[in-house]
């Protein structure tokens, strides 16, 4: 049984989803800010986070980089009565899977929780399952596939989940080079030839591993093809 845990401080939005999560075979666990929220993470070990963005003291912004700077990968959906591009584009920065708005459709919020864990899971199984020591060494590069976290000499980069995703399909056959539409089925389960979403999760990523991002040594573009992970640093 998956459990899924909710930020908000809303006691009616807490027992609607206590009993929306149960009805449908979830456990569920909640918290009111994000002091609470944080202890809670460390004690209840939820497989996907239902986050807030307007909570009293830390907002859920912010809550959500201070999960992501431990080194956290649990999916992270917000959750926010406001709709327009800026909020959900610092959301998806801030480290966010997701995003919903309210008021919410209880069939689609049970369609993304669903969505974002399989995705999760799949990624997990499959490093697990493409390097049995769990590490990924390329020069000063670092993929920890069982702790979900990547080094760059030393030193902990953070990923949002995709990013990660991303990394580790690479990273886990370095050499091989794979089309942006390969990518893009593996981590979303379809591929669109015509959107350049990987293309922009590519520049995101070497800005975060690379020393120069504009020559990058480790994720290499091959052109008209796709990209790699280089075998020879």
């Amino acid at each position: 049984m998956y459990k899924v845990m909710l930020i908000d401080d809303e006691e009616s939005l807490q027992r609607a989803m206590r009993e929306l999560l149960e009805a449908h075979g979830y456990a569920f666990c909640g918290a009111t800010n994000g002091e609470e929220g944080m202890e809670m993470l460390s004690t209840e070990h939820p497989d996907l986070l239902l986050l807030d963005v307007m909570l009293p003291g830390i907002n859920g912004f912010d809550l959500c980089q201070h999960i992501r700077a431990q080194g956290r990968r649990i999916p992270i959906i917000f959750m926010s009565a406001k709709s327009d591009i800026v909020d959900k584009t610092i959301g998806f920065r801030a480290g966010g899977d997701d995003y919903v708005t309210k008021p919410f459709d209880s069939a689609e919020l049970l369609l993304r929780i669903e969505a974002n864990i399989r995705r999760h899971k799949d990624t997990m199984d499959f490093v697990h399952a493409t390097n049995r020591e769990g590490v990924a060494k390329i020069g000063e590069l670092e993929v920890h596939f069982d702790e979900y976290k990547v080094l760059v000499r030393g030193k902990p980069v953070t990923l949002t989940t995709k990013e990660f995703e991303i990394v580790a399909f690479l990273a886990a056959h370095p050499g091989k080079v794979f089309t942006r539409s390969q990518i893009q089925e593996y981590i979303w389960g379809d591929a669109d030839p015509k959107s350049n979403s990987i293309t922009v999760f590519v520049r995101k990523i070497r800005e975060k591993i690379e020393e120069n991002p504009s020559e990058p040594k480790y994720l290499l573009t091959v052109q008209r093809v796709g990209y790699k992970m280089t075998d020879e640093v």
